[in-house]
């Protein structure tokens, strides 16, 4: 969709506004567009179907894995079709957690969080889906998880999913121009982010770092540090 300027103006000041909120849940009516991309090629949050990306984290002790693969399947979200990402994570090669979620870029090149649907694992036997959400579905309603020019929100809070009581999570675009070094490789030009759930309380907020062509490389937040090992193909 071809948002106008004062289209696009509306919504930064509104989701910067809800950002502020508490975790009661304000009420959010975001500009939705009514035209989307046919595929997700943000250059900080690209989606090229066949890609697996296998990032790692250090635990004390032992090693998580997390594998993110674009599917080439999609899901029809309230009448939007979205791309299909299955991420996987593995506590010492057990899996503990599955997740599919759903994205599309609008016209104007934002790419906005649909929904996923997430089951958390113990001895093999799915023990909770608790986040799981979709938009339309018990007046859940997507957010921005990219912008199509970062450096024009830094500073501003904004929603990246909104089902209250279950996916109440924001995001702040703080710095632009970043360089990042991860077992994958050294980056330059990258975007980094503050991330948070209201539902979270006083748990501390996690950074994450974007890169051109890549998208996510890393995570940190206090004790950890989520990096990308590698990306196939």
């Amino acid at each position: 969709m071809s948002r106008s300027v004062n289209t696009s103006l509306c919504f930064s000041a509104c989701v910067a506004l809800l950002g502020c909120s508490n975790s009661t849940g304000p009420t959010y009516d975001p500009v939705i567009p009514t035209a989307w991309a046919s595929a997700v090629t943000n250059t900080y949050f690209p989606l090229v179907p066949g890609t697996t990306f296998t990032f790692l984290t250090q635990l004390n002790p032992g090693v998580e894995s997390t594998s993110v693969a674009v599917l080439a399947q999609t899901k029809v979200i309230n009448g939007v079709t979205a791309s299909e990402v299955h991420d996987q994570v593995f506590v010492n090669g057990v899996l503990g957690e599955e997740t599919y979620d759903w994205y599309a870029q609008d016209d104007a090149g934002n790419v906005w969080y649909l929904g996923e649907d997430t089951k958390e694992y113990q001895n093999g036997q799915v023990i909770s889906t608790e986040g799981s959400w979709e938009w339309g579905v018990k007046s859940a309603l997507p957010g921005i998880v990219m912008w199509a020019d970062p450096a024009a929100h830094i500073g501003e809070s904004y929603r990246q999913e909104y089902l209250k009581g279950e996916a109440q999570d924001l995001g702040k675009v703080l710095t632009t121009g970043e360089n990042v070094t991860v077992p994958y490789g050294s980056l330059s030009g990258c975007i980094k982010t503050e991330d948070w759930s209201e539902l979270d309380g006083a748990v501390p907020h996690e950074n994450k770092y974007y890169c051109p062509q890549l998208g996510v490389v890393l995570e940190t937040a206090p004790g950890e540090r989520v990096e990308l090992v590698s990306k196939t193909p």
